[in-house]
């Protein structure tokens, strides 16, 4: 099977392949020619942020999940996720993923099982695969920035399973603009005692004694192994939040 990935409306395959991502050539050293390149970007940047604004703009309200694309269907975590997206579906939610495989996979599929609205916002990585079977509404996404702030637009909460550096990063920047107030405050959850405790303890131990955040920060997040806590956690739904 030829390898390929997706950058926007363009498949990319063989040789092309190997061109820079749309992220990696925004970000890398200024080129030659800056002037002419980067303000074409900005049209295009700009087009992500409409083409997302204009596919999600009815969404109801609508809780995102994060958590490893390596989670297989047969690991526990797999099976939470899937009864996890089956459950927001049946509170009155629409079910944000990533849109990959893993976690992000059986939270669509729990979700579209049920009935309800399965949503998947891919990125174009060097590997990527595709939105996974179970999305029933996806967009695709150039710019990690624009696809972030589709996630955080249009949820109405953030439940993080274990996962890796993705999850982590999209974890803290929720806590982040929930911290400064740049958002509303919306329920965060940590699914998984046992994977994240040991970061909540270093936390505690580490961060807050040393005085890098305040006492009160750590009441952002809950805590669980209990799939209906997380998803009472996320409150009722309240109709579009668009």
């Amino acid at each position: 099977m030829r390898i390929e990935r997706r950058q926007g409306a363009v498949v990319l395959r063989g040789a092309e392949h190997e061109a820079p991502t749309a992220d990696q050539a925004l970000l890398d050293s200024p080129e030659p020619d800056w002037q002419h390149n980067d303000p074409w970007r900005v049209l295009r940047i700009q087009a992500e942020f409409v083409e997302g604004f204009d596919a999600l703009s009815q969404l109801p309200s609508a809780v995102s999940v994060f958590g490893s694309a390596r989670t297989t269907p047969d690991q526990p975590m797999y099976k939470n996720a899937e009864l996890l997206g089956r459950r927001l579906t049946e509170a009155g939610f629409a079910v944000i993923t990533g849109g990959g495989p893993g976690v992000m996979e059986a939270a669509n599929k729990g979700a579209l099982e049920a009935d309800g609205l399965s949503v998947g916002l891919g990125i174009e990585l060097p590997f990527e695969q595709g939105l996974n079977a179970y999305v029933s509404l996806g967009v695709n996404f150039r710019y990690f920035f624009a696809r972030k702030t589709m996630f955080l637009k249009y949820s109405r909460g953030f439940i993080a399973m274990p996962g890796g550096f993705g999850t982590f990063d999209e974890l803290f920047e929720a806590l982040t603009l929930i911290q400064t107030k740049k958002v509303t405050h919306f329920p965060v959850v940590l699914f998984g005692t046992e994977f994240w405790c040991g970061l909540l303890d270093w936390v505690r131990g580490s961060v807050q004694q040393g005085g890098f955040i305040s006492d009160g920060d750590l009441d952002l997040v809950t805590i669980t192994d209990d799939i209906d806590e997380a998803v009472a956690a996320m409150g009722l739904p309240n109709g579009s939040v668009g």
